[in-house]
């Protein structure tokens, strides 16, 4: 292991907990109320099973104009609400609140393509056998959209890291803030390297693991 990885080893695994508290929360977001959310904005589409076109204009605006937002503007503005939830605005735990935020908005558009990519038919079977809303769901269209629910995740849970990297503006801390701090602002270029080479095999590890998860489970 190079001497200054050793040097900073303390402070290196703490900034990678902190980007997995940050990245674990995202994606705690994403799955239960991401998923609920995009399956709520397909289900009410035109011609589909709940249409209705008021809902559907007002959770598509929300979620467009949180996705439209760039990130690091999202997280300043966010900054009174992220005080009243956690009490602070600085912090670890005060920088899960824009990225749980935004990992919402951004998982629950994927789920909403991944749906409209299951054939009709099958709603039409689904629903031509007396099934609940709840069963339509959960029998027939999340197992249809299951690979592609999957690499929706797994495309998100990669922005969630890129996003963290941003959070040192608010003290949340992470792998990018730790890069920045200690490698660019210190002239340090070889220790900013290792964190990108960190993060590059991180993301690669996850792209890897989210495409095998998906062609195993594909079915079609």
């Amino acid at each position: 292991m190079p001497e200054i990885l050793v040097q900073y080893q303390a402070e290196i695994m703490k900034a990678i907990g902190e980007t997995f508290v940050m990245v674990g929360v995202s994606i705690l977001a994403a799955v239960l109320i991401g998923l609920p959310v995009g399956t709520f904005l397909f289900l009410c589409r035109k011609g589909q099973l709940l249409e209705n076109q008021f809902s559907f204009q007002l959770l598509n605006l929300l979620v467009n104009t949180i996705r439209s937002f760039p990130f690091l503007l999202l997280v300043v503005f966010l900054i009174p609400f992220t005080r009243i939830i956690i009490g602070t605005a600085i912090g670890t735990a005060a920088a899960t609140v824009p990225l749980a935020i935004i990992a919402i908005a951004h998982y629950s558009r994927l789920v909403e393509q991944s749906l409209l990519d299951v054939p009709k038919g099958v709603m039409e079977a689904a629903i031509s056998m007396g099934a609940s809303v709840k069963e339509v769901i959960f029998k027939f269209l999340y197992v249809e959209a299951r690979s592609g629910l999957v690499l929706g995740l797994t495309t998100s849970i990669i922005s969630f890291i890129s996003y963290s990297t941003i959070m040192g503006v608010v003290g949340g801390g992470g792998i990018g803030d730790f890069a920045i701090r200690y490698g660019y602002q210190q002239f340090k270029t070889d220790l900013m390297m290792y964190m990108i080479i960190i993060m590059v095999i991180l993301v690669q590890l996850i792209q890897f693991i989210g495409t095998t998860v998906s062609r195993i489970i594909d079915k079609r």
